[in-house]
């Protein structure tokens, strides 16, 4: 027990992954963590821009173009696998029960996301946790053209990795002593995500009370 209590605590600290597993381990991560429903636990947004300042600072010796071009496959290939998944076995996902690893509700809230922001919800959703993981699984679903979805996914793919990954670098390369911060940056990270998560939440719910009391 202890072992696999260990194993997921370095599953979901970003340093341990950079330093211990190097450019494979975050390819990997990000691969599972953008297409595979049950890996939206993964660290995604901070372990991008964490691994753009070890790149930078050379805590992880591989050029930013082999880091770039690895993450950015890793996130188009994982979402396509997850639309791929929705697109041929969207029946079994919709009566799914819930589990530790899935329940309807993440379906139902990037769902709403798709509402609001439509098929950009593509591009939108990779700044979001669990929907990021669940957006091409419903795009799937949803049997969206898979010429739109690719469009979508590379774009989205691109932003996401550029901005996160190319932002990470050019701080660890100007400010090294970011990285004694680290700690900072995941809970800013957190943060971040949390406020984005409750306020969706927020406003989906004060949408749904609107429909049903409408003035």
């Amino acid at each position: 027990m202890d072992q696999i209590i260990a194993f997921f605590q370095t599953l979901l600290d970003s340093e341990d992954i950079i330093r211990t597993g190097g450019l494979v381990l975050i390819t990997l991560i990000v691969f599972v963590e953008n297409g595979i429903f049950f890996g939206f636990f993964l660290p995604g947004d901070y372990l991008l821009f964490l691994s753009g300042v070890f790149a930078g600072i050379k805590l992880l010796n591989v050029p930013l173009w082999l880091l770039l071009t690895c993450v950015f496959a890793a996130a188009v290939l994982g979402s396509l696998t997850g639309y791929l998944t929705g697109y041929y076995f969207g029946g079994r996902i919709k009566n799914r029960p819930d589990s530790l690893f899935f329940k309807q509700k993440y379906i139902e809230n990037t769902r709403e996301a798709f509402i609001k922001y439509g098929n950009s919800a593509l591009i939108v959703s990779r700044f979001l946790p669990i929907v990021r993981t669940f957006a091409p699984l419903l795009a799937g679903l949803i049997h969206m053209p898979p010429r739109f979805f690719m469009l979508y996914n590379v774009i989205g793919g691109a932003i996401w990795v550029i901005t996160l990954v190319g932002g990470g670098f050019f701080f660890g390369e100007r400010f090294p002593g970011i990285v004694h911060y680290v700690q900072y940056i995941i809970f800013f990270f957190l943060a971040v995500t949390t406020f984005t998560v409750v306020k969706g939440y927020l406003n989906a719910r004060k949408e749904k009370k609107a429909e049903v009391n409408p003035d």
